[in-house]
This record gives C-alpha cells, sequence and structure tokens, in this order.
C-alpha cells in the first residue's frame, strides 16, 4: 500500500530528533523519546482516516505492515542513522 512509503514522517522524525539534540546540547534534561503511535490507530474526531503510526494496519485483514518509518526508527536505535 502507498501508505507504507511515509517520508514525510522520516524528515519530521529526523528534524524533530535534530532540535531535541540541540535542546540536550544546550542543557535541556530530556529522559525519553518516543513516536505517537506504534500502529495506525482510531481517533475519535477522524475515525481510522488518520494514519499517524509507523505500522500500517489493514482494516480488512488486521494484518500490519512495517512502514518506511519503522525501519528509519530501527536504525536511529541502533545508532546506524
Amino acid at each position: 500500500p502507498h501508505a507504507l512509503y511515509d517520508k514525510f514522517r522520516i524528515d519530521y522524525f529526523d528534524q524533530y530528533l535534530h532540535e531535541l539534540k540541540r535542546a540536550t546540547d544546550d542543557g535541556a534534561r530530556v529522559t525519553g523519546y518516543f513516536a505517537w503511535s506504534l500502529l495506525d490507530n482510531f481517533e475519535w474526531r477522524m475515525g481510522f482516516t488518520s494514519k499517524f503510526g509507523i505500522v500500517y494496519v489493514d482494516r480488512k485483514t488486521f494484518t500490519r505492515y512495517p512502514k518506511d518509518s519503522t525501519r528509519w526508527f530501527r536504525k536511529v536505535i541502533k545508532n546506524e542513522e
């Protein structure tokens, strides 16, 4: 599915983590960071139309597929990115 290719999310995380690093370099105390949602989830105002997760969920079969951002996050966590 097209939803697996989420470069916009990778760009967002990359920029956000860059700014977070700058903040810690300036003395901010940060104890952790996580993505908003692991899975595409239900939002009260928008139903299942928003795709915030880093894992795509096929709503017919409930099969889960890692998005490109999942692979990117894995590299960041392993310190490979």
